[in-house]
């Protein structure tokens, strides 16, 4: 049976939460937004693709709120940091990618960002190439905390869900792995599991390199 791993890319292969989080804010103080309010949007929102942004921001800060205005100054304030900066890689992308890439494991990418966004980021990290199947958040209806995004990438892999881990560090991007029938992973980043989340891990590392060594005495048992 044909298995894969399939990675979450925010957080998990670029620490780019945390710049996303810090730009939010800034707009919140830009634009007179509540900053507890925009705190809870921060929590609440990470995993999401833009379609289930924009209903939440409706809802949360009313439906006159411009999101797309928003989606817009955001990406942009992004991308110029991160083109004057660079983008954070996380502990153990390259290590793991290239065990993976060496190994029985299809590798994917499902992540809510844009796909524009996600080719982009890994174009920036050189590391597009490792990747058999990428799906963006604009390729489903609804991303995560739902299932689609990962059974898109399961599908298009030709792996069975059951037989396939996802890497992932937020609590939606964990729901929705668990909820396609994966083997979720958490590398947490921002967001600490909770006992709900705890209770429907696979595993829960530190970093991708304890997630590599974990993979290798899988393989090491086979």
């Amino acid at each position: 049976m044909n298995k894969a791993v399939v990675f979450d890319m925010d957080g998990v292969l670029f620490d780019s939460e945390r710049i996303i989080s810090q730009i939010w804010r800034e707009i919140a103080v830009i634009d007179g937004i509540d900053a507890n309010q925009m705190e809870i949007a921060i929590k609440k929102c990470t995993g999401l693709n833009h379609t289930d942004i924009s209903i939440f921001f409706h809802r949360h800060f009313g439906s006159d709120f411009n999101y797309n205005e928003f989606r817009n100054r955001a990406a942009m304030m992004f991308h110029n940091k991160v083109d004057i900066e660079g983008l954070p890689i996380k502990k153990g992308v390259y290590e793991i990618l290239k065990y993976l890439s060496e190994s029985t494991y299809k590798i994917g990418l499902a992540s809510s960002s844009s796909t524009e966004s996600i080719h982009k980021n890994l174009k920036r990290a050189d590391i597009t190439d490792y990747f058999q199947v990428i799906v963006g958040g604009d390729m489903v209806e609804h991303s995560k905390p739902e299932p689609d995004i990962y059974l898109k990438a399961c599908s298009s892999l030709g792996v069975n869900p059951e037989k396939s881990i996802a890497i992932e560090d937020s609590p939606n991007g964990i729901r929705s792995a668990k909820s396609a029938g994966m083997l979720p992973i958490m590398v947490p980043d921002m967001i600490q599991p909770s006992e709900e989340i705890t209770a429907i891990l696979y595993r829960q590392y530190e970093s991708l390199l304890d997630v590599m060594e974990h993979l290798k005495e899988i393989e090491n048992r086979a």
